[in-house]
């Protein structure tokens, strides 16, 4: 794809191909919008998919997830190559390595609109020094950047008590989110439905059986040791129910191997990991991240509840998600995942590591179906009207718009397909 030096150029960073899925729908509303857009990112099937599918460009540049100095130095030269090639007039970078190495990269060259999307807070749940590393990385990533978004309030409150950065510096948009959630995606339809008990079937969960379903890493930081003695000790009031884990185990904080192999075992557990469309594992030498991810939507149809006991989140989108599918929630009282979720209003909440409670939370959603039809529907109005895919897009485009400004820089002109954006940036005012 040819550079288009007639748009004010924009470059978004992240450091992962699952991390390009953030970006989903608001690079081609950018595009659209007048700015010539590229996607930086470690190469797999969503980067390709990105370009196709966005009609932006696409460079691959491999990040390690880890702290790797060789590997890093070599990721912030190929960065500060092509930041200085393109003389992008905006970047946005998210997730911690790339907001460090693509702040910096930018830093360098002087893009005179920097921007780094602050995600969720990593550091949370860890100690001692890995955890000063990762303040100190989050804290330069902050000082790079113009502006931080903040993808929560508890997140924006949290980065400012832990001397991340400044209030006047950060924004939320809204309610919160990064990229919003298309509610359509995930609503019950009759289709989906049926494709709900089909999946039942095939996976050998009786029609009559409730089910407690998670979506996520199979680590300890989104709580699944909790979630698998919550369910042990639900066994013995709903002897039939099953545990629906989407997901993967993870080598970088693992669980402990008695849980691990519990959940593997357990006949009432039912594992689904990260699969290629048609069933087949991956190839050899295949990154695992990079497998296509099956459409959860279906998954979320067949449970009778959600749950998310992550110790942190930035805004959890699988709750999002859950609730535009009309599930009911429970979830722990964690940074971000309190944003998404208001207790006894649109979902359950417990304290954060509390399988008791945990416990608690879900047999009152598997006994009290009034209370779950209740929370259920009150979630799933709120996602429609609070976490619209184009109120973020809008709100991000605004926020674009306005630091270009006041650098006194040339401003995207709109597609002459879009006729009626004008009329949205009043709506998105005073969002701080």
């Amino acid at each position: 794809m040819l550079v288009n030096s007639d748009r004010p150029r924009l470059i978004a960073v992240v450091n992962s191909s699952i991390a390009v899925g953030f970006l989903q729908g608001q690079l081609q509303y950018l595009r659209d919008r007048g700015f010539d857009v590229t996607v930086i990112s470690p190469g797999g099937n969503r980067l390709d998919q990105m370009a196709r599918i966005e009609g932006v460009r696409t460079i691959e540049v491999p990040m390690a997830r880890q702290i790797s100095p060789l590997r890093d130095l070599v990721s912030l030269w190929r960065l500060w190559r092509i930041m200085r090639a393109l003389r992008p007039t905006v970047t946005n970078v998210g997730t911690p390595k790339a907001g460090l190495l693509g702040g910096l990269a930018a830093w360098l060259n002087r893009v005179p609109c920097r921007f780094y999307t602050l995600r969720g807070l990593r550091f949370e749940t860890t100690n001692g020094l890995k955890r000063r590393l990762l303040i100190y990385a989050e804290r330069l990533a902050c000082r790079l950047a113009h502006r931080v978004i903040c993808v929560s309030k508890t997140v924006r409150e949290m980065a400012i008590a832990s001397g991340l950065t400044s209030w006047e510096k950060t924004v939320v948009f809204g309610c919160g989110g990064s990229n919003g959630v298309d509610a359509s995606r995930f609503a019950p339809t009759p289709e989906r439905i049926r494709r709900a008990a089909e999946l039942r079937r095939e996976l050998g969960i009786p029609p009559s059986a409730p089910v407690v379903g998670f979506v996520g890493r199979l680590t300890r930081d989104k709580g699944v040791p909790e979630l698998a003695e919550a369910f042990l000790r639900l066994r013995t009031q709903f002897p039939d129910l099953r545990l629906l884990l989407l997901g993967r185990f993870e080598c970088e904080d693992p669980l402990p191997a008695a849980t691990r192999r519990g959940l593997e075992t357990h006949p009432q557990v039912v594992l689904v990991g990260h699969q290629h469309r048609d069933g087949k594992p991956p190839l050899a030498g295949q990154p695992q991240e990079d497998w296509p991810v099956e459409d959860a939507a279906p998954y979320y149809s067949l449970m009778d509840v959600f749950v998310l006991p992550s110790h942190r989140e930035g805004l959890p989108n699988v709750i999002l998600e859950a609730q535009a599918a009309c599930k009911p929630v429970g979830a722990a009282r964690a940074t971000g995942i309190v944003d998404a979720v208001a207790d006894e209003e649109t979902g359950l909440l417990f304290p954060v590591g509390d399988a008791e409670a945990l416990t608690g939370a879900v047999a009152r959603l598997l006994s009290d179906k009034a209370l779950a039809r209740k929370l259920a529907c009150a979630g799933h109005e709120r996602v429609k009207r609070e976490f619209r895919q184009e109120q973020i897009w809008e709100a991000l485009y605004q926020e674009y718009k306005g630091y270009m400004r006041t650098r006194d820089l040339r401003l995207p002109e709109m597609s002459p397909l879009e006729t009626n954006s004008q009329s949205h940036s009043s709506a998105f005012a005073g969002w701080r």
